[in-house]
C-alpha cells in the first residue's frame, strides 16, 4: 500500500488527473456510442454481458450469442472488445489518483482512506477478468462452458459493486471536501 500511496502522491497533480479523467471518459463515451450500438445491433434488444451490472447465467450468454449470430459475434470480439481492453486500465488508474486527489486535499491519503485508491483498480482488474471470459465464449461458441460463464459472471458483478462503490465514496469524499471548503470560506 505504501508504493501505492507514494505513486498516487507523486502522480496526482491536478493536471494529471484532469487529462486522465478527459482521456478515460472519451474512451467511455466512444464505446457508449460506437463500439456497444455497433455489436447491440446485432442483439435484438439484448443486453452485451459487459452492460450487465446483476449479472447473468450460462442461458443468457447462450441466448444472446445465438441472437448476436455470426456477425454480432465478430462485432463484439473485434470492436467491443479491443476497446474494452484499454478501458480498464485508463478506469482503475484515472479514477485511483483521482481518488488520491481529493484524499490528499483532506490530508487524508495517508491514513485508511488511502484504502478507497484500491477500489477502481479492482473494478479495472474485474473488468480484464470479465473480458478474459467473454474472448473464451466468444471463441468457443457454439461450445459453452459452464464454469467458464459463471466465473465471468462473477467478475462482472465485482466489477458492478466495486464500480459503484467507488462513486459512492467518491461522492462523500466530495462533499466532505466541500463542506471543507465553505467552513474555511466562513471562517
Amino acid at each position: 500500500m505504501k508504493r501505492l500511496i507514494t505513486f498516487i502522491e507523486k502522480h496526482s497533480s491536478g493536471k494529471k488527473v484532469l487529462g486522465l479523467f478527459i482521456l478515460t471518459n472519451l474512451v467511455y463515451t466512444f464505446m457508449l456510442t460506437v463500439t456497444i450500438p455497433k455489436t447491440m445491433e446485432f442483439s435484438n434488444g439484448m443486453k452485451l454481458l459487459d452492460m450487465m451490472p446483476t449479472g447473468y447465467d450460462l442461458n443468457y450468454v447462450s441466448a444472446l450469442f445465438t441472437s448476436l449470430g455470426e456477425n454480432g459475434r465478430l462485432t463484439y470480439l473485434t470492436y467491443q472488445i479491443p476497446v474494452d481492453m484499454i478501458y480498464p486500465l485508463l478506469f482503475g488508474l484515472s479514477y485511483c489518483l483521482l481518488m488520491g486527489y481529493f484524499l490528499k486535499k483532506l490530508n487524508k491519503l495517508n491514513s485508511p482512506h488511502g484504502y478507497l485508491c484500491l477500489i477502481p483498480i479492482i473494478a479495472g482488474i474485474a473488468d480484464y477478468l470479465e473480458n478474459i471470459g467473454i474472448i473464451t465464449m466468444l471463441k468457443n461458441y457454439p461450445e459453452l462452458n459452464e464454469a467458464t460463464a459463471y466465473s465471468t459472471n462473477i467478475f462482472s458483478v465485482i466489477k458492478s459493486i466495486s464500480t459503484s462503490l467507488f462513486f459512492i465514496a467518491l461522492i462523500i469524499i466530495l462533499i466532505i471536501l466541500g463542506i471543507k471548503v465553505l467552513n474555511k470560506k466562513r471562517a
